[in-house]
Formats: C-alpha cells, sequence, structure tokens
C-alpha cells in the first residue's frame, strides 16, 4: 500500500519519536538484573547503584515499571539550554545541539507520546500515556520553558533561512531531525521549482546565442 503523497515527503512525529528510541542514555537500575537479550544485541548486566547506558526506550519501560531512575543528559540542564538560547540569538548558525534533542527531551519531560496508527483509508495520530521521567530532571519546569523559547528562536531561524533559499545550497548546519523534518516538505518544492526556472533561464539563453 503506498503512503498519502504528504507522509512520503517527510516522517510523521511517532516515526521520529521512533528512531530517536534508539538513542542511548544512562540509568541507574534499582535491582540487579542479567543481561538482557534483544535484536539490537545483549544489554547489562544491571548492577546498582552503577550506571549503565540503554536505549531511551528501554530506560523509559524500566523508569514505568520503577526498576530504574534515568541519570539527566548533560546537555538537559539550565546552564547549558541558556548559553545555546545565547547563541541563537547573538548568532546567525544554529548552536550545536543533539540531533535528537527534542525527541529526547519530549520523551522525558512529557507524559504522553505520539502514536501513529496506520489504516488502509487513512493515519491517525493519538496521544497515549507513558511515564514521564521528570522527576529525575533537575528543575524540569524551567527546563521546560528554556527548551520553548530554544525551540521558537530556531523556528525563526528557519524562516529567514528559507526567505533567502537559492537553488544551490541552504546553510542550515546543527539542525535536530524533527527540526529538518518540519522544514522538508517546503525546502524540497522549493528548491525543485527554482531548479526548472534556472533551467528554463539556462534554455532561453542557448536559444538567444543560437541567432
Amino acid at each position: 500500500m503506498a503512503l498519502p503523497r504528504a507522509h512520503q515527503a517527510s516522517f510523521t512525529p511517532s516515526e521520529i519519536e521512533f528512531i530517536a528510541g534508539n538513542e542511548k542514555i544512562h540509568i541507574i537500575p534499582k535491582a540487579k538484573f542479567a543481561k538482557m537479550n534483544f535484536i539490537q544485541g545483549k544489554i547489562g548486566p544491571f548492577q546498582p547503584p552503577l550506571s549503565i547506558e540503554v536505549p531511551t526506550w528501554l530506560a523509559l519501560l524500566m523508569k514505568k515499571n520503577d526498576k530504574c531512575s534515568i541519570v539527566c543528559p548533560d546537555w538537559l540542564n539550565i546552564d547549558h539550554l541558556r548559553k545555546r538560547q545565547e547563541e541563537e540569538e547573538k548568532d546567525e548558525e544554529f548552536s550545536k545541539l543533539p540531533f535528537h534533542y527534542m525527541e529526547i527531551s519530549q520523551m522525558l519531560l512529557e507524559t504522553y507520546v505520539y502514536l501513529c496508527v496506520l489504516t488502509v483509508r487513512c493515519s491517525t495520530t493519538h496521544l497515549i500515556p507513558q511515564c514521564s521521567a521528570s522527576d529525575d530532571i533537575p528543575n524540569a519546569e524551567q527546563i521546560r520553558k528554556l527548551l520553548k523559547d530554544l525551540r521558537e528562536t530556531r523556528q525563526a531561524k528557519s524562516r529567514t533561512g528559507l526567505a533567502v533559499l537559492d537553488d544551490k545550497w541552504l546553510g542550515m548546519n546543527n539542525l535536530s531531525l524533527m527540526e529538518i523534518n518540519e522544514i522538508r516538505p517546503f525546502f524540497t518544492r522549493a528548491f525543485n521549482e527554482m531548479g526548472k526556472l534556472n533551467f528554463t533561464d539556462r534554455g532561453n539563453q542557448d536559444s538567444s546565442q543560437t541567432f
């Protein structure tokens, strides 16, 4: 079954969160566990109070079942996010953040995640309950606000970049996957249209030179 054209141009939020779920974070297990076997390989053993690196999806699953506490990522703190915000406001380029910073912070701080359901007729997106790790994130409310401000500043910068788009390249380094996904449909269409216009211009120039 072919996906709708709109879905072919970009990922859904649930697909991006699924991809980001494989990013590694550290946890501190609350009990001893032997190695766990997954398709991706073996993880463990788990020995409290030693921290261990696991995929985000496993960390959230263990957190939901009160089997661990999550170690807050180094970049998910007030000082770091404030510095990134200052850089965003001062510099033309995007500040350097993890490629999945939006998805990881969403999964750790919020109590709901997207669930995309594909059917023969359409696709629908639902919000489903999930355990929040906000109790493991110091100053969670302030961090939510900083992330919101950071996101809005970067969105404005993206719009500015698209306004001066040319058909050769678009310098937008350090965008996250979610941010790339948001501008991809517009960028792809605009880039293709400008390519067609330039091709027509070159054709007209060649015709005039022939005469």
